[in-house]
């Protein structure tokens, strides 16, 4: 074929984009953004309970509506030269599913249970399962978490599931299985959803479900059922072998090519982590850090395994071997909230103005609230005594999650006002990074460049310097607007054979960079004094936080 073309689709928190792409150039040809229809309605919600879910069909609706969309914009003969479709998605998002490999939201008696649907990465109501694993790992003959940084995080796979189960009788009595969303959707393009033969993610499963070869594959159903018995032989009903991003799913199904107008030819890639396909998309190399900054942020480094595969990184999401490219140590970090921090501030000022003034007036705000903050932050100086803020205000992911801590902003006078406000929480996010800088630095991992993606890097620069003045290092940011869409066409190009290796489709069809921003020395250095001040009040809450909580559980 002369001129092969791939797509990827990249299935974030809120919507899914696919990108067509020239698998030879990295050109793009077509591409399609999807809102979720539920999702933006909040439906399934309650930030309250930090209960965040997505009803399947939102992610079908997503993946039909896009792929279509993108190759409406190409020529139409590319249709017939399409040869691969990688997926990419957040994670962990599980989902309960039957024998057939069906969410059990997708069965008309629990359509509207939020317990059958995919659990969004950023739920935490299972942060007392997480604890428990942990606590009972840490005193097993073997510790399951060592190869995740010792600490299991609610975010993940095997809390999120227990906590299903405990709390929901239809949904236990129901699922035979628990799947990925990465896994499922890129199963369902396949027509092969049965849980027990499809391909499995190596990225999700060893950054989330504690797989690693060492214990051949998951966890015992010995810890499992002493865990909790409802776990018991849930292990079986798994799987034991896991895939890299660069091998077949399978083939395009006959329905999938009748609805997309593809062959069925085409190849589907196993799917993957968005920040892992993403770093292959923003040209990834060893020991490049990579940050995906977007409501949250994901952290990407690579490093040779004989390099650095005998080490225990503490307190990061794990250290996976070919999670981002095969035969890398893939390690992952990153923030459980960024530009949700920002997106906090700015609903605290617009609420009230939409029910006092109503909706017109408050949309109009919103739009140019955090570019008017921004502009203002940005003209201030930085002194030792500005105001500190943390940002864990969806708790802290890395270093050591705890998804039970809050943030806090401390220093405020009668002349603080709201851009210094925000120019303390874009401070507080460039510091919670900085600390997770830190941490692989200490155990051993140098960090040799820095490259920024994401939504946050492309379009905010007060945001993007102030980060390469705390980190005190230059920071590439990637071209492409798209990387995580363009990472996985990247991956489908090789699950294709139209290149033998990631680094072969990142050559090719990388994109390259746009924009670079340097540390001031002036603010580097003043900045180190106001880090060790964001230290120092981080390990006061999380102090007073831990004392609350104890007596909480003592007279509860």
């Amino acid at each position: 074929m002369t001129n092969p073309y791939v797509i990827g689709v990249d299935f974030g928190s809120d919507s899914v984009r696919a990108l067509v792409v020239n698998a030879l150039t990295g050109q793009a040809v077509g591409t399609h953004v999807h809102e979720y229809t539920r999702w933006k309605q909040g439906l399934y919600c309650n930030p309250a309970t930090s209960q965040f879910r997505q009803h399947p069909l939102d992610y079908l609706e997503g993946l039909e509506a896009t792929i279509t969309g993108a190759l409406a914009q190409a020529p139409a003969e590319v249709r017939q030269q399409v040869v691969g479709v990688s997926i990419d998605t957040t994670g962990s998002t599980p989902c309960a599913v039957d024998e057939t490999g069906l969410p059990l939201a997708l069965r008309p008696d629990l359509a509207e249970n939020p317990n059958g649907m995919f659990i969004l990465w950023k739920d935490h109501t299972a942060n007392a399962e997480a604890d428990e694993i942990n606590d009972l790992a840490h005193h097993w003959d073997t510790d399951y978490t060592k190869y995740v940084g010792g600490i299991y995080s609610s975010e993940w796979f095997w809390a999120k599931i227990l906590r299903t189960l405990r709390v929901d009788e239809a949904v236990r009595t129901k699922a035979f299985s628990w799947i990925e969303h990465c896994d499922w959707i890129s199963a369902v393009l396949t027509g092969n959803t049965n849980p027990l033969t499809l391909r499995r993610s190596r990225c999700a499963a060893g950054h989330k479900a504690l797989w690693h070869s060492e214990f051949n594959g998951l966890p015992s159903d010995e810890f499992l059922t002493r865990l909790d018995p409802l776990l018991s032989g849930l292990r079986d009903r798994l799987f034991t072998d896991t895939h890299t991003a660069d091998q077949s799913m399978g083939k395009l199904s006959a329905e999938w090519a009748e609805k997309l107008g593809l062959s069925t030819d085409v190849v589907i890639g196993v799917g993957a982590f968005d920040a892992h396909m993403g770093a292959i998309g923003a040209e990834i190399e060893p020991y490049a850090f990579v940050r995906i900054i977007g409501t949250s942020t994901c952290d990407i480094l690579m490093a040779p395994n004989e390099e650095i595969g005998h080490r225990l990184i503490r307190g990061i999401c794990g250290q996976v071997d070919g999670s981002v490219a095969p035969g890398m140590l893939g390690l992952e970090a990153g923030q459980s909230a960024f530009g949700d921090v920002y997106a906090w501030f700015a609903r605290l000022i617009t609420g009230p103005v939409r029910d006092l003034l109503g909706d017109e007036a408050a949309d109009t705000l919103s739009r140019r609230l955090i570019p008017h903050l921004s502009d203002q932050a940005a003209t201030l100086p930085v002194t030792e005594n500005d105001a500190i803020a943390l940002d864990w205000i969806n708790g802290r992911r890395t270093p050591d999650a705890n998804h039970t801590l809050k943030a806090a902003i401390a220093g405020l006078n009668l002349g603080t006002d709201a851009p210094k406000v925000f120019k303390a929480l874009v401070e507080a996010t460039a510091f919670g990074s900085r600390s997770i800088v830190d941490r692989f630095i200490q155990e051993g991992v140098p960090i040799k460049k820095v490259i920024a993606i994401g939504g946050v890097a492309k379009k905010s620069p007060f945001v993007m310097q102030t980060l390469a003045d705390v980190l005190n290092k230059p920071i590439q940011v990637a071209s492409a607007d798209q990387a995580c869409a363009l990472g996985a066409a990247m991956c489908a190009a090789v699950a294709a054979g139209v290149h033998p290796t990631m680094e072969a489709a990142q050559q090719a069809m990388g994109s390259g960079f746009d924009a670079e921003y340097h540390p001031r020395p002036e603010q580097a250095t003043t900045y180190e004094i106001l880090y060790q001040k964001y230290l120092k009040l981080g390990e006061f809450i999380e102090n007073k936080q831990g004392v609350s909580s104890s007596i909480t559980t003592q007279y509860a």
